[in-house]
């Protein structure tokens, strides 16, 4: 005689697939990172809530670009510094040059700034943006777009966003020739166009972004533009709003 299932067990049953295939919302707030003696480094970031494995990767890759983008002779450390150490290194080199050379009127600063451009259960597209001046004839402004797999927390280089790179970028070309139509005598080589470096994910549509001196001299500045996803999906891995 075949037994009855019973409806408790079936409604568990129901429970534990739902939980085991259950997606991961990850919640942002805004951190803001100094030292007790620090007057010229300004950094405010976001970070990502929680103490699992996705919040943890995000965070750490965040608190590992920033670091970055502060330190000095790069080229010479093979290790990075932390954060806070970095900014304690930033204040005392402004320090050492203001000492070196009392009359200067340079002033040191440096800025990091990040925001949540996107998130889905599949994606999520921070932006950071670095400025930083030295002293030198102008500061230097980096944009970088860091896009994470919001069920793991890892990066996603930007090759593994695309189905196929290559009919990614002339499908992308023409966008690109509109953004720069009226001056395109500003940049260094429009007969060759090569995807940027960063591409990131927002509201709007897929963001394509060359940073000062990527693709154009200084005076040119930043060059984005930008691919609605009904346009841009088909060539996606990850599908856009």
């Amino acid at each position: 005689m075949c037994s009855k299932s019973h409806p408790f067990f079936i409604l568990f049953g129901l429970f534990i697939l739902a939980s085991c295939t259950e997606t991961k919302d990850i919640s942002f707030s805004e951190q803001s990172i100094t030292t007790p003696d620090n007057t010229i480094v300004d950094i405010n970031i976001p970070k990502a809530e929680g103490k699992n494995q996705v919040a943890l990767y995000i965070n750490e890759s965040l608190k590992q670009y920033v670091a970055t983008a502060l330190q000095f002779n790069q080229d010479d450390n093979k290790t990075i510094n932390s954060i806070e150490e970095n900014i304690s290194n930033f204040n005392t080199e402004y320090i050492n040059f203001k000492n070196q050379f009392p009359e200067s009127a340079q002033e040191w600063e440096a800025q990091i700034d990040g925001e949540v451009m996107f998130k889905s259960p599949e994606l999520i597209s921070i932006s950071l943006t670095s400025y930083t001046n030295t002293g030198g004839a102008h500061g230097t402004l980096v944009i970088t777009f860091l896009n994470f797999n919001a069920q793991t927390g890892e990066l996603i280089k930007n090759e593994q966003l695309f189905k196929d790179k290559d009919k990614f970028t002339q499908f992308a070309n023409p966008y690109f020739d509109d953004e720069i139509l009226d001056k395109k005598d500003m940049y260094l080589d429009t007969d060759n166009f090569v995807l940027p470096q960063n591409i990131g994910y927002s509201e709007d549509g897929l963001i394509l972004l060359y940073n000062t001196y990527e693709i154009a001299p200084y005076t040119t500045g930043i060059t984005e533009f930008v691919i609605p996803f009904d346009e841009a999906n088909s060539y996606l891995n990850i599908s856009g709003l």
